[in-house]
């Protein structure tokens, strides 16, 4: 299982990069990954970053 960065704002950085450049979904990258969505987006959302599906990122 590939380390994800425990800060939200390197998480950020980190899941934007998988999700432009190898995922088409964030559901994909989670499964990929073996990590949980609502982890991702709990944590993303403490920093008011919410995951925009027709982009396909976090914004």
């Amino acid at each position: 299982m590939e380390m994800i960065p425990s800060d939200p704002v390197m998480l950020l950085s980190y899941v934007n990069l998988k999700l432009r450049d190898y995922y088409d979904s964030l559901a994909a990258l989670c499964d990929d990954l073996d990590i949980g969505e609502a982890e991702i987006v709990t944590k993303l959302a403490s920093i008011d970053y919410h995951y925009d599906k027709e982009r396909n990122q976090f914004v």
